[in-house]
């Protein structure tokens, strides 16, 4: 069955806001003499769909010396996006775009943020018009973000083409367990926090999408 579509993951696999934040909550901890476990904060990278994990509560009770879990948020918020406005595009990805553009395949997100944030940054990096369509959890129900497989699902009903005829990028054990779920056949390209933990279910492992061009991938399907 030929490839048709692309479905990439955005935070993480097109841009790396995930290892900023985890920086700046793991200095957060260690002032107060902490350590937040990757294994930890890695419940809820890629989708928070079937976990709840909140830093900012956690460190404030294992402290307990009346700690504003508020206050901690909006300087985690502050500090990460400072960090996330820095970040280029992770390698590979503008590549994959043009190749796939060029091999006439269709290119999707499937993103368990919301579109505020991802058609926000997407279009400051000049990429907006590049994916069409962008699924984001605003488009599926509440709860049922990654590793649940609603955005995948979406994805390709929108795309209008079979779980055969897509391949999905993934940076995150959840959001591989999301396009799993799913029935797509899924690469896996860990950042230097996902690199952390423990994935299960890939069909296959990047270290980066410049260790492979797309007509290499494609060829090994």
């Amino acid at each position: 069955m030929p490839i048709k579509a692309l479905i990439f993951d955005f935070d993480g696999l097109i841009l790396d806001t995930e290892t900023p934040e985890f920086r700046v909550w793991q200095g957060i901890y260690r002032e107060r003499g902490q350590e937040l476990a990757p294994a930890a904060w890695g419940r809820i990278v890629g989708g928070a769909g079937a976990d709840h994990f909140d830093a900012a509560a956690h460190l404030a009770q294992i402290v307990g010396d009346g700690l504003d879990p508020v206050a901690l948020r909006l300087r985690n918020q502050t500090e990460s996006d400072a960090l996330v406005l820095a970040q280029p595009v992770l390698p590979g990805v503008l590549e994959y775009l043009s190749d796939a553009r060029r091999l006439g395949l269709r290119l999707a997100i499937a993103s368990s943020s919301p579109h505020s944030w991802v058609d926000g940054h997407l279009g400051r990096l000049g990429l907006l018009d590049r994916f069409a369509p962008i699924i984001c959890a605003d488009d599926v129900p509440a709860g049922r973000t990654k590793p649940n497989p609603d955005l995948f699902v979406k994805a390709l009903q929108v795309l209008g083409i079979r779980t055969g005829e897509a391949l999905a990028f993934e940076d995150s054990p959840n959001g591989v367990r999301a396009a799993r779920a799913a029935g797509i056949f899924v690469v896996c390209v860990p950042n230097p926090m996902t690199a952390l933990l423990e994935f299960e279910g890939e069909d296959l492992r990047l270290g980066s999408l410049s260790d492979l061009p797309l007509a290499g991938l494609l060829a090994r399907l």
